[in-house]
């Protein structure tokens, strides 16, 4: 998809923004929280003696439950497939050091990092967890990439993110009430800070999304639509163990995240009813016939997927992943 004037103009205005976006939505690195803040310390001499503990409060924790953290885990460690998928977005200039869209997904990028390095390094001193297994579908996930339907185009990218920041918060929201509710207070604290992040990030692309809408109205809505008739893509969509072929894990996965309700499809519709309200899709004005169609699409959408989701049904059998270790 070539990038239309118009839309090179919204970018470039919104781009001369970028110093308040990102003191609004990004967190200074000096003073950011690292890993290392909620994880033993190696350097002190009970170091051992917390492992020991953080091995003893993760045996209460449900097979369900590490399906679903390990996949998250997998999911945020595959971070540089997001990064190059927007630094290849329309509008951003890698040989311009001082491109704006360069400098937000940089340090979005830095601040996404830690997710993965910090639960990574919880599933490494647990126990409970084949971290070689993990590690190859980890590898498998960054090498097969993924496909969400947005291509080039920043309108469609920032559909995306806004939805998908939104709904990494939920999961990591969740987690982190569940391992509190099998009293891993270490565990849920670090989940709990992880969805703080995706809040935030959520609220940057939803701002985006929002100043998209001011100035050209008619094109994000229709882009808007393009996205929700597609169905938003989770990033581990292409999720796969040892040998296994390409998704063959991702049903799984996602079957888990519904058993114990980390994220459901209510939550899909529920974020999208948050979006529409958010944006005030319902009462925008000012657009063309196609996207006034748009509107009324969206619009409606949500009630349309209410009634599907009753007739959703979960398998109750756990399948047995390769990562976890009985």
């Amino acid at each position: 998809m070539s990038l239309s004037t118009t839309r090179l103009e919204v970018m470039t205005e919104l781009g001369r923004n970028m110093d308040n976006f990102v003191a609004q939505y990004l967190n200074p690195i000096d003073s950011n929280w690292q890993p290392s803040d909620m994880l033993p310390d190696s350097t002190k001499d009970n170091f051992f003696d917390e492992v020991k503990l953080l091995q003893e409060a993760a045996k209460e924790l449900p097979y369900d439950y590490w399906a679903v953290l390990i996949g998250d885990t997998i999911t945020e460690e595959a971070l540089p497939t997001y990064e190059s998928w927007l630094m290849g977005m329309d509008t951003v200039n890698q040989q311009d050091q001082e491109n704006s869209w360069v400098r937000w997904i940089r340090n979005w990028t830095a601040e996404e990092g830690r997710h993965g390095n910090l639960l990574g390094t919880y599933l490494y001193l647990s126990g409970k967890v084949d971290m070689h297994s993990v590690a190859v579908s980890t590898q498998y996930l960054i090498a097969d990439g993924f496909d969400i339907g947005t291509s080039g185009d920043p309108y469609r990218n920032f559909i995306y993110t806004s939805f998908q920041e939104m709904a990494t918060n939920v999961s990591h929201r969740r987690t982190a009430s569940l391992a509190k509710q099998h009293g891993n207070s270490l565990l849920s604290r670090m989940c709990a800070q992880i969805a703080a992040d995706e809040l935030r990030h959520a609220k940057a692309y939803k701002a985006f999304v929002t100043e998209i809408f001011k100035l050209d109205p008619s094109e994000m809505m229709i882009a808007f639509a393009d996205m929700m008739k597609k169905k938003i893509v989770m990033p581990a969509h292409f999720l796969r163990e040892i040998n296994g072929a390409k998704s063959s894990v991702y049903e799984h996965f996602s079957d888990a995240a519904q058993r114990i309700g980390v994220y459901t499809t209510m939550d899909y519709i529920s974020i999208m009813q948050g979006l529409i309200k958010d944006w005030d899709i319902e009462k925008m004005s000012g657009l063309n016939d196609v996207a006034e169609k748009a509107r009324d699409y969206v619009a409606n959408l949500p009630t349309r997927l209410e009634k599907l989701a009753d007739r959703v049904k979960i398998p109750e059998l756990a399948y047995p992943f390769t990562w976890i270790v009985q």
